[in-house]
């Protein structure tokens, strides 16, 4: 059985075609493009009338490469932004990118109105300024005319089922990114919408992860040469789908989804929702069968794919293998950032900005390429152990091992760094977990996979895992302590 899943990244996407044989999957890339938001008049939007087309390719591609017989499709994508639809189906604007600077403050605004800890004990979500219900706070404030135009509100996995089908659907694990919903409950809140000023009728009744969306249009059909494709709503965020994917088989295990971001948690199968967690800022984000993921959202690979970017500008290409091997020679602990200040949330000269935090917090000053890589991957290290560690308080379990899945996995010095920051073996793989988990979704919805345990057994045969030892534990012991100093990330638990 042929499948195809559109994996949206927020750099990239993907269109991978998957051969299940009862057994287990084969994974090959049928088309890569590349997903370059556009600054227009001060408002950065995703380019997606362009990633539309290049959906439209890819099934093109299938066709001609003589996988006619393709039984279903699926897209999973970043989470939070969305795009809106008139009372006649057509898109209102661009869909704006959530680095976009127009929900600042808006936090502070809905806490004038809701305080923080009511809110986080509705939606049990994390409060990050790119949430969805600060999007549309300031769309109330700034762009009113969008929304008395707007009929429904599609996020970006929904908005590309519509694409391809023409129905409007609104799936569980997208939903629950953004901060809108009830967590417990699995619906909207919609007294707390309603006292944010956010028109709620705009929000469609939510599906559960692995609904029909429906089968491919008639123009879609005639577009592509397909036929009788079914269009299913796997887990739409891309970090549920990549967890359905991870190859645990034990109950209690934690995981990173490393990436542009890093998501390090846990599956529950309820909602955590205390003190603790709201303290800490973890989240409670829905995923495949209904069950939570709690977790913390890292800034992740972000901060060196935008170091790597200004250095090409200033110098042209520079490898990643240039920059491991000069962060392989550099000094050890030479300086730690958190990278979940906000000095590195938006775009920009990312090593000068690294430079200007150490200077902030009296530390010596990376100066070269393999100086400031190392600082990020060390960091980076050091923040997943303190979240790992805050984790496991959390749950009241130790962790034997971490997880790691996505493209992060490719990263050999930083596997080799968090094994040794957390003193415990690091499991890594599958690479194209994101991708796998979208394709054992879609197993599941057609009958082919049974539930969810089936689903990771299957990926585990498919893809063998790489397990990474921790080594000079007590070195990265005694840094774990100067890193939470310098930081300020917080103390021991």
């Amino acid at each position: 059985m042929k499948t195809l899943a559109f994996d949206f990244g927020a750099s990239s996407g993907r269109a991978i075609l998957s051969k299940f044989d009862g057994d287990k999957i084969s994974l090959h890339e049928i088309h890569r493009f590349s997903n370059d938001p556009v600054m227009f008049t001060g408002t950065l939007y995703w380019d997606v009338l362009r990633l539309m087309n290049e959906m439209k390719t890819a099934l093109i591609c299938c066709k001609q490469e003589g996988h006619g017989d393709l039984k279903s499709v699926a897209s999973d994508t970043w989470g939070v932004d969305f795009g809106l639809l008139d009372k006649n189906g057509s898109l209102i604007s661009n869909p704006v990118h959530y680095r976009d600077t127009r929900t600042d403050g808006m936090q502070e605004e809905a806490a004038k109105i809701i305080p923080d800890r009511a809110f986080y004990e509705s939606t049990g979500i994390q409060f990050m300024k790119l949430n969805t219900v600060y999007q549309l706070m300031s769309m109330g404030r700034t762009q009113p005319e969008l929304l008395e135009l707007a009929d429904k509100l599609l996020f970006m996995p929904d908005l590309f089922n519509y694409y391809l089908t023409g129905e409007k659907l609104c799936e569980y694990s997208i939903a629950s990114t953004s901060q809108m919903m009830d967590a417990r409950k699995k619906d909207w809140d919609r007294a707390l919408l309603q006292k944010l000023g956010i028109n709620v009728g705009l929000l469609g009744d939510i599906v559960p992860s692995g609904t029909l969306a429906g089968s491919l249009s008639k123009q879609m059909c005639q577009g592509t040469g397909l036929k009788d494709v079914q269009v299913i709503a796997v887990g739409g965020h891309d970090t549920a789908s990549a967890v359905l994917a991870v190859p645990a088989m034990k109950e209690h295990f934690a995981y990173i989804s490393s990436g542009t971001w890093s998501l390090l948690g846990t599956e529950c199968p309820d909602p955590v929702i205390n003190d603790t967690t709201f303290g800490l800022n973890y989240t409670n984000e829905g995923g495949f069968g209904g069950r939570i993921r709690l977790l913390k959202n890292i800034m992740g690979l972000w901060i060196l794919q935008e170091s790597k970017r200004q250095w090409e500008l200033e110098t042209g290409p520079v490898p990643f293998d240039l920059l491991d091997a000069e962060a392989e020679k550099a000094q050890p602990f030479y300086a730690f950032i958190d990278p979940d200040d906000g000095l590195f949330y938006e775009p920009g000269d990312m090593p000068s900005r690294i430079q200007q935090y150490c200077k902030n917090t009296g530390q010596r000053i990376p100066e070269t390429k393999g100086q400031i890589t190392r600082c990020i991957m060390e960091s980076l290290a050091m923040k997943y152990r303190y979240a790992f560690t805050a984790l496991e308080e959390i749950r009241g379990v130790e962790f034997d091992s971490l997880h790691i899945v996505g493209g992060g996995c490719k990263n050999t010095i930083l596997l080799r760094f968090t094994a040794s920051a957390l003193g415990k073996p690091v499991i890594a793989g599958p690479v194209e977990a994101t991708a796998a988990g979208n394709v054992a979704g879609q197993l599941i919805c057609l009958g082919e996979l049974k539930d969810i345990a089936q689903a990771r057994e299957m990926i585990l045969r498919s893809f063998e895992p790489k397990i990474i030892e921790p080594s000079r534990t007590r070195e990265w012991d005694a840094a774990y302590e100067t890193f939470l100093n310098v930081t300020g990330v917080g103390g021991s638990l």
